[in-house]
């Protein structure tokens, strides 16, 4: 039986560095697309982010244990920026850079605020779970497709149409589609509209179920048409 030592503090643990340019540095670099679904490791729908100037549109996930997307992609040596209209997920990115050891420009507003974006200048924008509750979805597409450079991609993640219909676990519908979140056809068009071309669609299952009803997540990749 050992002895207890007392008066004395366990040691810290050390601060993880992030070096871009080391390759096998992959802790914590996918960027997430939702809870128990797959990741960028897997779908790999945004591509090399060293050096590219990459915009996170929404901070659903700065209130959790996930690291902010923004954060992700500054550690895989991107210009990361984050843009949010609550400032307590601003300061949640902020203590993630702090903690990672990175830089992220971080902007409150609301979701189509882009104006500290030069037209034309960013390489991606991503959206995870967070354009549900955008009150004119049409006004943020035009910005973001202002922003991006030509053929530069904007993925959107968000919770399936299909699975929104279905509030409890006995696999009985208790909402209509489309009452509770946008419809494919409806982002589709959105998209379109804006000129925009869908070039990948993902339906992500539920990683813990294994015979799920219908998928989780619904991503989506669409490139920048025109200038």
């Amino acid at each position: 039986m050992g002895r207890k030592v007392t008066g004395v503090a366990p040691p810290r643990p050390p601060r993880i560095r992030h070096d871009p340019t080391n390759t096998r540095d992959t802790v914590h670099m996918s960027i997430w697309y939702g809870a128990h679904v797959a990741d960028e490791s897997e779908l790999r729908l945004c591509g090399d982010l060293a050096g590219k100037r990459v915009i996170e549109l929404g901070l659903a996930a700065a209130a959790g244990s996930i690291t902010p997307n923004s954060v992700t992609a500054a550690m895989a040596g991107a210009k990361a920026m984050a843009l949010d209209p609550d400032p307590q997920a601003i300061a949640a990115v902020r203590a993630a850079a702090e903690l990672a050891e990175v830089k992220v420009e971080c902007h409150r507003g609301d979701l189509a605020d882009l104006g500290f974006a030069t037209s034309a200048s960013v390489d991606l924008v991503v959206a995870s779970h967070t354009l549900a509750g955008v009150d004119d979805l049409p006004r943020v597409l035009r910005q973001v497709h202002r922003v991006l450079k030509p053929g530069a991609p904007f993925v959107v993640a968000m919770r399936h149409p299909v699975a929104a219909m279905f509030g409890g676990t006995d696999h009985t519908a208790t909402a209509a589609y489309g009452a509770l979140s946008t419809t494919f056809t409806e982002l589709y068009m959105s998209f379109e509209r804006s000129n925009f071309r869908l070039d990948v669609v993902h339906e992500l299952n539920d990683q813990r179920v294994r015979e799920p009803l219908c998928p989780a997540v619904l991503v989506v990749r669409a490139r920048k048409q025109g200038d």
